[in-house]
């Protein structure tokens, strides 16, 4: 194989595609020399780094120019741009960080990592409210020029994206999704539409190579990377087990700040924040408190509003009463102090206006 024969980003590609790769070994063959150079050797069988086994360099010299041609042939396919740490185009927030990808999967805007950043996650299992509360955070934050980091995964996540993508203006943030599959592999597949928008309006990004599947320990990884990039990390919804505290261990190890979304006691997706703010974490009931842990100024949030139809003022009253936590239909009744068939109609016409939400015969305000 002659040195140089493809594009150098080719290289780097190849190299985040060996088998038996981790992290810090990727990291050690990047920073050996030109990719190109150590494409080479590893084809050749030459062992130029202390520390890998011997089964991680039988594996390494099994490979030839093949994979990469395959995996080039597949960013080019996909429209899949490759960054090694070493280009400068790489995130700069990742630079500093020890554990930082050497080689990341790209598809969309660059620029979006020249915003301010904030990371929103949560549980996969969120309320209607959980989601809700991401969604219109998400909207404002992107609307305040803030770019939203999270990991496109079911709940909070996605919501915090969808929020951000409704934003509007020119000044309106792009969305940053680190995703633990190849960019190319959308999980969950009904996440289609939404992979795609951020691609096209924002950046959606992996360390992982197109093809790969999102297997479990992928996850754990990714979550490095979202808290990395995170100036501030909120969580909104989260069980005190939950999959979202292992990002929270990430941010807190580079001190990025973690902040909560206070919760109902009795809801078992409010336990793991509401664990977080007795610990000391700071509480997020509103934009502006992430505006305020940014030191940005909060009169730029006034570019959002609420889409949604205004209610009339016995309406906001009954929204009102209902209060915070899921409620079955005669607990509302009996809350409020109507007939069944009053609170019924209320309901009705909320959730026709997107003010309320039923899950499985429980009914929750849709309030930030």
């Amino acid at each position: 194989m002659s040195e140089g024969r493809y594009p150098s980003w080719t290289y780097a590609a190849a190299l985040a595609s060996l088998p038996l790769l981790t992290h810090r070994r990727l990291r050690w063959l990047v920073q050996s020399g030109d990719a190109s150079d150590v494409w080479q050797k590893i084809c050749s069988g030459e062992r130029f780094l202390q520390g890998i086994d011997d089964a991680v360099w039988r594996a390494w010299s099994s490979v030839d120019d093949s994979l990469l041609v395959d995996v080039a042939e597949r960013c080019i396919d996909k429209g899949i741009t490759v960054l090694s740490m070493l280009d400068e185009q790489y995130p700069p927030a990742l630079l500093g960080d020890p554990e930082a990808p050497a080689v990341l999967f790209v598809r969309g805007r660059t620029d979006a990592f020249a915003h301010r950043r904030v990371g929103i996650i949560g549980t996969r299992s969120a309320t209607a409210s959980g989601k809700h509360f991401a969604k219109t955070l998400g909207a404002q934050l992107a609307t305040a020029g803030v770019a939203v980091v999270s990991g496109l995964a079911r709940g909070i996540d996605v919501e915090s994206h969808v929020g951000s993508l409704s934003a509007s203006g020119n000044d309106a943030a792009p969305p940053i999704a680190v995703v633990a599959s190849g960019p190319d592999v959308v999980y969950p597949r009904e996440h289609a539409r939404i992979w795609n928008e951020v691609a096209t309006n924002g950046i959606l990004i992996s360390e992982m190579p197109p093809g790969a599947h999102p297997e479990p320990f992928r996850f754990p990884m990714r979550n490095r990377i979202i808290a990395s990039l995170s100036e501030v990390l909120i969580v909104v919804e989260s069980r005190s087990t939950g999959g979202s505290m292992s990002t929270v261990r990430e941010a807190m190890k580079r001190d990025v700040a973690v902040m909560a979304v206070p919760g109902s006691p009795g809801l078992r997706q409010s336990e793991g924040t509401n664990d977080l703010l007795r610990d000391g974490c700071a509480p997020v009931t509103s934009v502006d408190d992430v505006l305020v842990a940014l030191n940005l100024d909060t009169r730029r949030s006034a570019g959002w509003c609420d889409s949604r139809e205004q209610l009339t003022a016995e309406e906001r009253l009954f929204l009102h009463d209902m209060g915070t936590g899921p409620r079955s239909i005669d607990e509302l009744a009996m809350r409020l102090s109507r007939t069944v068939v009053q609170t019924a109609v209320f309901l009705g016409r909320l959730e026709a206006k997107g003010w309320v939400a039923n899950t499985d015969g429980w009914w929750e305000a849709l309030v930030a």
